[in-house]
């Protein structure tokens, strides 16, 4: 699956971006994944939990890819295609509980 993701401002974090893409369901499963040697930036391991990301890069994890694309007010952006780019188990631009705006959705 391929996630297409606004980076607002300069950069993003690695863990926030796996956790805001939900493919890390929390941060300290983003910093394992990472020690773990599941993460690719731009096709080489990242070993940095807090790497800078910027727009124009790619990130890997177990299949999945986040493509960074520059502007808008960030997060997952819409795909061409119905029902593609959103994360597993989630509708495109809601949060899993499925009642709030993903970016505004604060339960655990």
């Amino acid at each position: 699956m391929t996630i297409r993701f606004a980076v607002r401002g300069d950069h993003i974090l690695l863990d926030q971006l796996l956790k805001a893409t939900g493919l890390c369901a929390s941060g300290g499963a983003a910093h394992a994944a990472v020690a773990e040697g599941r993460v690719k930036v731009d096709g080489v391991v990242e070993t940095r939990k807090r790497a800078k990301l910027r727009a124009g890069q790619r990130v890997e994890i177990d299949g999945d890819r986040v493509e960074l694309k520059a502007g808008g007010e960030g997060g997952i952006l819409p795909s061409p295609l119905a029902g593609e780019g959103a994360p597993k188990g989630r509708e495109r631009g809601t949060c899993i509980h499925k009642s709030k705006p993903f970016q505004g959705c604060s339960e655990k």
